[in-house]
């Protein structure tokens, strides 16, 4: 599964500004800067992010965290198990059987 707006979902825990993009610069105010509200694709900050908030989402819906890899999850249900990976901004998704694979979180 690829998550399309992976950087979209991280929460900002600093202040970030930038230089005003090259043609939306303001006429008279050139040498003002913009206050980030959301991730741009390119920030060191914001993979770490989006790795934060999907821990936070995937915990709280009762998925653990394996001990060798922090990018692998699993979740027991009944007698059946879900294995989620993480990989940037793909999640590779398996189990022991299709119905509980296909469950939502």
């Amino acid at each position: 599964m690829d998550v399309k707006i992976t950087l979209l979902n991280g929460d900002l825990e600093e202040e970030i500004y930038m230089e005003q993009p090259g043609g939306f610069i303001v006429p008279g105010q050139e040498h003002q800067v913009c206050k980030l509200e959301n991730f741009l694709y390119g920030l060191k900050q914001a993979h770490i992010q989006w790795h934060k908030k999907f821990d936070q989402v995937v915990l709280y819906h009762s998925f653990v965290i394996n001990d060798s890899d922090k990018c692998v999850y699993r979740k027991s249900i009944r007698n059946d198990h879900v294995i989620m990976c993480l990989y940037v901004d793909d999640i590779l998704i398996f189990g022991t059987s299709m119905n509980v694979t296909n469950e939502k979180i």
